[in-house]
């Protein structure tokens, strides 16, 4: 398991000792350190459309929108004629989370949702297959005999990406193919809060299940909001998910807003710790937020300059490790901000995937904690129940970069780990 930024590591192989087995593709929860993530899986075509293209099929502007198989066909056969699909790509925001962690990690993961069960030269599911890291594991997926989703992401000239989604059969997820057996023995379990889009559709109670498991066994569980337009017509639910089972919430400003009324990400995060242990927000050219608690014996101050908003020197203790709330006698919250790397890339193409590649650093960060506590259960580094081996200003660093790669490319997924670290943070901040 490779843990965030460069890292001296000393490799031997004792010749007394009997030569390891060979490694398996299929996770195995007594001994590997992996994630769980729970999906629509789902196929995206990239276009770039103007917005009279959107108008023209009654898309609306940087939303997700469910489109029948008629409408999307329509949709799909307008841009083939006018040239303006650049790629195909295995999509979906916890597909993309997860393909994104093995990558970083260069480690296994585990996909649960559907498949075709015969795939095809061409298909949705060949493609979708083709483009996800070896390093996942979809021996746990349900076959159906349709295809899976399809999604066209339509950018139009300013960067903005709207969703066009035909279902197909990815919504099909049966709870009683959801292994308690392997999220128990994962480092986090992550899910969106799309499923509940669809109530006649069994993949609800299979996320539902999968989230009862992982409280069940303790395992950090990481939730992300997919749309505002998600929130605002689920709210009240979501929020309930969100105090029962949720540990790691993830999302953008304008879902934070649906969710809490403040426009302002600091007080939006704010009020969301009320009832997770950890926020990351992403708000665009402003970059991103990560807050949570720590105990306040084991609070840490920042040397970064002291920064100010809706919450005076609100970074002040963003050396801090995050912890569970329930374990602090005496929380204290942590917010910690970065600005975009290096000012963002020149020239933004799409922005698809931005926050997913966030996300998966965080939970980089999050397995690679479970990772060094079983491997090295007396280490000071576990003196505390912490949540993340790193800090919250670092693990801003990480989830930034990520972004950054994402952000720099024209694909919703990394298709090779990050280059050596450009700062120069000292190796022994790594030992704090």
């Amino acid at each position: 398991m490779k843990f965030p930024g460069r890292r001296k590591i000393k490799h031997y192989f004792p010749v007394s000792e009997t030569k390891p087995v060979l490694p398996t593709s299929e996770v195995r929860p007594d001994k590997d350190t992996y994630i769980v993530g729970l999906d629509e899986t789902i196929v995206d075509v990239i276009a770039n459309v103007t917005d009279e293209f959107l108008d023209k099929f009654n898309i609306h502007k940087g939303l997700s929108n469910l489109v029948d198989e008629k409408t999307a066909t329509a949709i799909y056969h307008e841009l083939t004629e006018k040239k303006c699909i650049s790629d195909h790509f295995a999509g979906g925001t916890i597909g993309n989370t997860i393909h994104n962690y093995s990558v970083l990690a260069d480690d296994k993961s585990v996909l649960l949702g559907v498949m075709s069960s015969n795939i095809k030269l061409g298909s949705p599911a060949y493609h979708y297959i083709c483009h996800t890291s070896s390093k996942v594991d979809m021996n746990h997926l349900q076959g159906v005999p349709g295809n899976i989703g399809g999604g066209i992401t339509l950018i139009t000239p300013d960067g903005e990406r709207t969703f066009a989604i035909a279902p197909g059969d990815m919504d099909e997820l049966d709870a009683d193919h959801i292994p308690e057996q392997i999220i128990a023995g994962a480092a986090a379990f992550v899910s969106c809060a799309y499923p509940l889009r669809h109530d006649g559709k069994p993949i609800k109670q299979a996320m539902l299940t999968a989230l009862e498991y992982a409280h069940r066994h303790h395992i950090p569980t990481v939730l992300t909001l997919g749309t505002k337009h998600v929130v605002v017509e689920h709210h009240d639910e979501l929020l309930e998910i969100i105090k029962k089972y949720v540990n790691v919430l993830a999302m953008n400003e304008l879902e934070a807003e649906a969710l809490t009324g403040f426009s302002d990400p600091l007080k939006a995060a704010d009020a969301i710790l009320d009832y997770v242990d950890i926020v990351l927000l992403t708000a665009g050219s402003e970059g991103l937020y990560l807050c949570g608690h720590t105990e306040s014996d084991l609070k840490r101050e920042t040397t970064n300059p002291i920064k100010s908003g809706s919450i005076a020197d609100f970074n002040r203790w963003e050396f801090s490790r995050p912890m569970p709330l329930k374990a602090c006698k005496n929380p204290v919250k942590v917010f910690s901000h970065i600005d975009p790397y290096m000012g963002g890339p020149e020239k933004i193409r799409n922005t698809n995937g931005a926050g997913d590649g966030a996300l998966s650093a965080l939970l980089h960060d999050i397995s690679a904690n479970h990772f060094h506590r079983e491997t090295i259960p007396n280490s000071s580094k576990h003196a505390a129940p912490f949540l993340a081996y790193s800090s919250f200003a670092q693990i801003c660093k990480y989830s930034n970069r990520v972004s950054y790669e994402i952000l720099a490319q024209n694909a919703p997924r990394l298709s090779r780990g990050l280059p050596e670290r450009e700062d120069s943070l000292e190796e022994a901040y790594w030992e704090r």
